[in-house]
């Protein structure tokens, strides 16, 4: 492919963002730096983080396929039944945000579910290739999964990285494309990120956000982003969504994380971009992956919100392993009584 038929944010060995004008990372040394002389204020207090979690009715949800459904499972990882099917959003259930068992970030928060406990996945959706966003052995234990594999949908240079494991169902995608199957319409979008998972192969591999589209209800996955133009690009082309997944969390200390991963204020302007009816947090209480406390984030959503005036409908703030009904178009919505923010 030449330079005047290559899409513009393809590059001769790779990728690149659409608004490359708001990419301007800083030094990672200088932030390791930084962190060995000032320290972080991620460290876990005595007795480490609380969260309200609750565990999902497993059995339910297998039996389920009238009703729209989400449940967090942690992090990025949300289980999303819509038309009938079961949606597995980024498939992270180990232990470890790392490619070593051993080492690397390890979770606060177990899954809510593990994979044997899920119902069976009919697609799995993978935003980029980052050890916090796909996960080897979670994706491995879903191609066995009894009845089949998932159809896994991923971003451009992922479909061979899924091949070279013996796993065949990967369909991969460039921005904008579409996938239709089962009267859902699958569109993966843009986002400000990038992607790698050796110090050799930055940006070889695309990454983005997923749209999902049926006759009853639509939803946006951002997957892992910093703030860009690209969410008012994405409410211009394929209009407003009923429910968004946000990241919340990740973002210190700014002048390295903004441009790659939002903050609450950053996720509430997002679901303005996108004209969307309700959010839902992700992206937080699981890793310490930044320098903010791991509480942090819902308690600056929280004030991000009532400087927007949205209120606790609009944004939800779900407990790990909590399990939503979501409302048909025009219909209202059964939601529980959200949980305090310390």
């Amino acid at each position: 492919m030449d330079d005047t038929t290559r899409p513009p944010h393809h590059t001769p060995t790779g990728f690149r963002n659409n608004h490359p004008d708001g990419w301007r990372r800083g030094s990672f040394w200088k932030w390791q730096q930084e962190r060995w002389f000032k320290g972080s204020a991620a460290k876990p207090p005595p007795g480490g983080w609380q969260f309200p979690s609750e565990t999902p009715n497993a059995g339910w949800l297998a039996a389920n396929r009238g009703l729209p459904t989400l449940t967090w499972l942690g992090h990025s990882t949300f289980l999303l039944q819509l038309g009938g099917l079961n949606l597995l959003t980024d498939p992270h259930l180990t232990a470890r945000a790392s490619p070593s068992r051993f080492v690397g970030p390890r979770r606060w928060m177990p899954p809510a579910l593990t994979v044997e406990q899920l119902p069976h996945i009919d697609f799995a959706l993978v935003s980029h290739n980052h050890y916090d966003h796909l996960d080897e052995g979670t994706v491995r234990r879903l191609a066995r999964q009894p009845g089949g594999a998932p159809r896994f949908l991923v971003p451009l240079g992922l479909e061979e990285w899924f091949a070279r494991r013996g796993m065949t169902t990967a369909t991969e995608m460039d921005w904008w494309q579409s996938f239709e199957r089962h009267g859902l319409r699958f569109t993966f979008t843009p986002v400000q990120h990038w992607s790698a998972r050796s110090a050799w192969d930055r940006d070889r591999t695309l990454w983005g956000g997923w749209r999902v589209d049926h006759a009853d209800h639509s939803v946006f996955f951002a997957g892992d982003t910093g703030y860009s133009p690209d969410f008012k690009d994405i409410h211009a082309r394929l209009g407003p969504v009923d429910l968004a997944l946000l990241p919340i969390g990740a973002y210190a200390p700014r002048w390295f994380m903004a441009v790659m991963h939002t903050d609450p204020d950053d996720a509430v302007q997002i679901h303005l971009d996108l004209h969307a009816r309700r959010s839902v947090a992700m992206h937080w209480g699981t890793f310490v992956l930044t320098d903010e406390p791991l509480d942090e984030p819902p308690q600056r959503l929280r004030r991000a919100m009532a400087a927007a005036g949205l209120g606790e409908d609009e944004f939800w703030l779900l407990r790990h392993g909590e399990t939503r009904r979501l409302d048909i178009r025009g219909q209202t919505t059964v939601a529980q009584q959200p949980w305090s923010v310390p």
